[in-house]
C-alpha cells in the first residue's frame, strides 16, 4: 500500500525543481561573489586516545584527518572586552564565528563537522585565526534552517577562538 503524505501544500507550488534552482543559484554568488573559504580539521576519534580516568585528551595528542576546503558564509562578532575574574585588568578576547554551509557543500566534500573540530578561517593571505566548533548545527528542522519548511538545505555551527596554545593547525 501506498503511503500518503497527508501535508499536500509542500508540492502544490513549490518542488524539488524549484528547491535545486535556489540552491543553485544561492551557491553560485556565496562561491563566486563572497569567497569565505574555511579549512575544516577534523579530530580522528579513533587513532586520537583518551584519558582512561577522566577521558581528557592533551592539545598535542590530538590526531587529525586530512584538512578540508570548504565554503560557507562566515559572521565574526566583534571582540568583548571583560575583566579577568574579579581584578581590575581588562582582557580583550576576539568574537565567535558563526557560519552557514549549504548541506549539498557538506555531502559533496563528504564531511559531517562535530563538536570539538577545529576551523581556520583567514582574515587576510598571511594571518589565521583557529576557532572550535561548540555548536554542531545538527538541528535543522526549524523555519530558519528549510525552505519554507520544505526541507533544510544549511546547517549553522557556532564557534569559539583558541588561542595559539591549543590549537596552531598542523
Amino acid at each position: 500500500m501506498e503511503k500518503k503524505v497527508p501535508i499536500t501544500r509542500i508540492g502544490k507550488f513549490f518542488g524539488q525543481e524549484d528547491f535545486d534552482l535556489d540552491i543553485d543559484m544561492g551557491q553560485e554568488w556565496l562561491n563566486g561573489d563572497m569567497n569565505f573559504t574555511l579549512v575544516l580539521y577534523k579530530v580522528d576519534k579513533l587513532r586520537t586516545k583518551n584519558d582512561d580516568v577522566y577521558g581528557e585528551v592533551g592539545p598535542d595528542e590530538i590526531q587529525f584527518l586530512p584538512p578540508i576546503e570548504f565554503k560557507a558564509y562566515v559572521k565574526i562578532v566583534e571582540p568583548n572586552n571583560a575583566y579577568m575574574g574579579s581584578t581590575k585588568i581588562v582582557q580583550t578576547e576576539p568574537g565567535n564565528m558563526t557560519f552557514s554551509v549549504y548541506n549539498r557543500e557538506l555531502d559533496s566534500l563528504g564531511i559531517d563537522i562535530d563538536l570539538g573540530d577545529y576551523v581556520a578561517y583567514y582574515e587576510t593571505e598571511t594571518k589565521v585565526r583557529y576557532y572550535s566548533v561548540v555548536n554542531d548545527g545538527k538541528i535543522t528542522s526549524d523555519l530558519k534552517h528549510s525552505y519554507g519548511g520544505y526541507k533544510a538545505f544549511y546547517k549553522t555551527y557556532v564557534c569559539t577562538p583558541v588561542s595559539y596554545n591549543e590549537f596552531r593547525g598542523l
